[in-house]
C-alpha cells in the first residue's frame, strides 16, 4: 500500500515574488509579482513509529520550507534562457532587486524546479523512506500547474502491484 499526505504551503505564507515570461506574447512578459503558494503530495509505503508519511515540522517539511523562503520570498525569478538575464543580473548590485536564477518561470517549470529539491530533502529526512509525488504551484486561486516525476508514479504503482500480489492466495 502506498500511503499519501499532503501540504499545502499557500501565498498566505508570504512567499512574494516578481517575475516574467519572457517569451510570452502578452502583458506576462513584464516583470509582476505573485505571492506563490506550492501542494506537495508526499508519499511512503511505510509509516514511521509515529504513524507519519512525513513529518510537517522541522524533521520533515522543515528544510523544503526554509528553502522556499530562501530561493522565492521577495525575490525577482529570472528565467536562465531569458534574454535580459545579464541587465537583469546587475540589479542586486544596484541594490534593486534580490535575483534568482531559475529553469524557467512558468508555473510548470516552477513546479519541477521545486519537485527536485524537495524530493531530494525528504528523502535525505526519511532515510529513503518517503517521496515527493508531486508538486503544484499556485499563482493565485485560479492558475496552477502540477509536476508528477514518472519515478514517482511507478513507485506508486510497484507498491500497489506487489501489496496485490501478496494478499492473493498461492495457486
Amino acid at each position: 500500500m502506498t500511503w499519501i499526505a499532503t501540504k499545502t504551503y499557500g501565498a498566505e505564507r508570504g512567499l512574494s515574488c516578481a517575475l516574467r515570461q519572457w517569451s510570452a506574447e502578452s502583458h506576462c512578459a513584464l516583470i509582476h509579482g505573485y505571492s506563490l503558494g506550492f501542494r506537495f503530495t508526499f508519499a511512503a509505503e511505510q509509516l514511521d513509529r509515529r504513524g507519519w508519511v512525513v513529518d510537517f515540522g522541522t524533521g520533515g517539511f522543515g528544510p523544503i520550507r526554509a528553502w522556499l523562503h530562501e530561493v522565492f520570498d521577495h525575490a525577482l525569478l529570472v528565467a536562465e534562457d531569458d534574454p535580459a538575464l545579464h541587465d537583469l543580473l546587475r540589479l542586486p548590485e544596484l541594490g534593486l532587486a534580490r535575483v534568482q536564477v531559475v529553469p524557467g518561470t512558468s508555473c510548470e517549470l516552477l513546479a519541477q524546479f521545486v519537485w527536485r529539491t524537495a524530493d531530494a530533502l525528504i528523502s535525505s529526512a526519511t532515510g529513503g523512506r518517503c517521496w515527493v509525488a508531486e508538486v503544484e504551484c499556485m499563482e493565485h486561486g485560479a492558475n496552477s500547474a502540477t509536476y508528477r516525476h514518472p519515478d514517482s508514479v511507478l513507485k506508486g504503482l510497484r507498491t500497489e502491484v506487489l501489496t496485490q500480489l501478496l494478499a492473493e492466495p498461492a495457486k
